[in-house]
């Protein structure tokens, strides 16, 4: 196989390839440095790339192959690591100053059993500063571009590691999801994203608030999750990560499903409601449009019931904040500000520096609560809620979000209506690309399931792909750019 080809290969299919020795993992993690050499000087998906690792790794996992062994369900897929979660032995910065040249002295989970697994880590994936933020820009690194149009944001946090998958300088990246960053930038960026339920995957050592302030973790409102091509390389990376671990005592014990079975079996006679709006959030008309469509897919051939209802809550944001800065270790962030306050990012300074109060947290811990009761109660009448992933489609480079949607003047967070809410509620959520504007840019639909019922979501994003299939559309800008690197400057 050429290059090109290896690189558009999906993590399933890699790893079979690679245990049955019809494909060399040397090979495919070459293919994957060529298209980063080829494509990072315009996408800027990686902060930190790891070649000589990935080589050594990849000779690692040929050795077993050749002596008859197994490396494991993931055997020689390359695999981007979001700059928010640990790696040991390579630089995690955070995109922020303070950290610009912190090496990390531990895996987190997710990442020591990926690589237990056989993948390949190729670089830490670019992120906004501390992830405090839905884009893919920072202070210290050049800013992430959406392989659609290099004009636009992929969306964040894991704004790199969606950039690097839809790009394909690998098949599969881990994300992280406090409000909506593994969904965003699958939304923006044309791929499949999921946040499990909360506990499925093991948080650590993100929640080590004493020893790196930045890198505390949001506890309850966090989720790691894959960013990926195909609803079937994130079943089976969810396989892998998914599970208790001691360090984590919020972790769940293991699913009573297979993961890698859970995309099987299509959804005839669910009870889908679709908000398209969540009766009160502005949303682009071409948003509307594209989602309105993929709806009726549900209904006109995946053989569900679908109707227009609400879950009935007001919008919680101001709570979902006071929820992220009680979850901050804001000792440890504001002499971080001290120090380096002139090279942060101004918003993340402002909610650092913004004068909390307990009544701010015990209201807000009141919010989710409404939230989450009016979630379960408006859930025990459907399997599936449908919604917008965001409310625009990608916007330009170097912004928070727009100020206009729909004709209504909003703050630059209103953007993210349809996100931040399931990390309250801590329900399973997964964004699946629905379709394009007329400018060829990519809409998301979020499909969310009732609580733990993650098997539910796989099933209805995998009989979605099928019948709307995404994984042969990629981004024109990314063929012309391997095809004339002169194109992209």
């Amino acid at each position: 196989m050429t290059n090109d080809e290896l690189s558009n290969l999906d993590a399933v299919r890699i790893a079979h390839a690679v245990r049955t020795r019809e494909l060399s993992a040397i090979d495919v993690v070459k293919a994957a440095l060529a298209r980063m050499d080829a494509l990072e000087p315009f996408v800027h998906a990686f902060c930190t790339a790891t070649p000589e690792l990935a080589l050594e790794q990849a000779k690692a996992v040929e050795r077993i192959v050749m002596a008859g062994g197994d490396p494991g369900p993931l055997a020689g897929v390359p695999f981007g690591i979001k700059d928010l979660i640990s790696a040991a032995g390579i630089r995690m910065t955070g995109g922020a100053a303070a950290y610009q040249n912190f090496i990390a002295d531990e895996d987190d989970v997710a990442v020591e059993r990926m690589k237990q697994a056989g993948a390949i880590v190729i670089g830490k994936t670019n992120v906004p500063e501390f992830g405090y933020s839905g884009v893919g820009h920072n202070p210290i690194f050049e800013t992430t571009r959406n392989p659609w149009n290099l004009a636009m944001t992929p969306g964040g946090s894991s704004a790199g590691s969606a950039a690097a998958v839809v790009s394909g300088m690998c098949p599969i990246a881990l994300g992280s999801d406090g409000g909506g960053s593994v969904r965003i930038p699958a939304a923006h960026s044309g791929i499949f994203g999921m946040k499990a339920s909360m506990g499925r995957v093991p948080l650590y050592p993100g929640c080590r608030d004493e020893l790196y302030p930045g890198f505390s973790g949001w506890e309850s409102l966090e989720h790691i999750g894959p960013l990926t091509r195909t609803v079937a390389d994130a079943a089976l990376m969810l396989s892998v990560i998914s599970g208790p671990d001691e360090r984590d005592r919020l972790s769940l014990p293991a699913a009573d499903f297979d993961w890698k079975e859970a995309p099987h079996g299509g959804i005839p006679g669910l009870r889908v409601a679709y908000s398209p709006d969540w009766g009160y959030a502005p949303v682009d008309p071409e948003v509307r449009e594209v989602v309105g469509r993929a709806v009726k897919v549900f209904e006109q051939e995946l053989g569900c019931t679908v109707e227009i209802a609400h879950p009935g809550f007001t919008d919680p944001f101001a709570a979902f904040w006071a929820l992220v800065a009680q979850e901050t270790d804001l000792v440890g962030m504001r002499k971080i500000v001290e120090q380096h306050g002139d090279r942060m990012s101004r918003h993340l300074v402002e909610m650092i520096m913004h004068p909390w109060t307990a009544e701010d947290f015990t209201n807000a811990n009141l919010k989710r609560k409404e939230v989450t009761n009016r979630m379960w109660r408006f859930m025990r009448d459907y399997d599936l809620i449908l919604t917008p992933t965001l409310a625009v489609p990608p916007f330009p480079v170097h912004i928070q979000g727009p100020e206009k949607i729909e004709g209504r003047m909003v703050s630059t967070t209103q953007w993210l209506a349809f996100t931040f809410p399931l990390n309250m509620t801590g329900q399973p959520a997964a964004s699946v690309p629905a379709g394009f504007t007329r400018d060829g840019l990519p809409v998301g639909m979020q499909i969310i399931g009732r609580h733990l019922a993650d098997a539910t979501v796989l099933r209805a994003a995998a009989a979605f792909e099928a019948a709307q299939p995404w994984r042969h559309v990629q981004p024109p800008v990314v063929a012309n750019l391997i095809a004339n690197p002169a194109a992209g400057t």
